[in-house]
């Protein structure tokens, strides 16, 4: 009996290779199942901050116009000490026709180190963010617009 516990205390405790070796196929087997899902976080991540500036955009166009309406249905606003150049149907235009004042940009407070802010076209702002994108149109008379094409990013 003594010879035996004598074995049974030498008989040392952990891992042999095979199980080692093992475990890491089965990892290998759960990163292969897991990469893709991940993989695209960029990409869903241009999509939700590009969302979230047209929601500013709309929101503030919103706001802009309730102040409008709010102060008489006449002349320019103030949005959190900003002044912003209202069309005459009430609404922020895309680029302000004096300088000193501000647009849609400022009133949705977008910022051209974040986006791709383009004003060519006359009455339209194009927000982009990688492949994401959408337009800001100048008020047609009744409302404005803000569009975002089909397909998101």
């Amino acid at each position: 009996m003594n010879v035996m516990n004598q074995m049974a205390a030498r008989k040392e405790k952990g891992f042999t290779l095979i199980e080692l070796v093992m475990v890491i196929v089965i990892l290998g087997i759960l990163a292969a199942f897991a990469l893709p899902r991940f993989a695209d976080l960029g990409g869903e991540a241009r999509q939700a901050s590009i969302e979230g500036a047209r929601g500013a955009v709309k929101s503030a166009s919103a706001i802009a116009h309730s102040a409008w309406l709010a102060g008489g249905s006449s002349g320019d606003v103030d949005l959190e000490g900003e002044t912003i150049e209202m069309s005459n149907d009430g609404y922020p235009l895309t680029e302000p026709v004096d300088g000193d004042n501000g647009g849609i940009i400022e009133a949705a407070q977008l910022d051209a180190n974040d986006y791709t802010l383009d004003t060519d076209t006359d009455n339209e702002l194009t927000v982009e963010l990688g492949a994401c994108s959408f337009t800001y149109t100048d008020s047609d008379g009744e409302t404005t617009a803000v569009n975002i094409p089909d397909g998101g990013c």
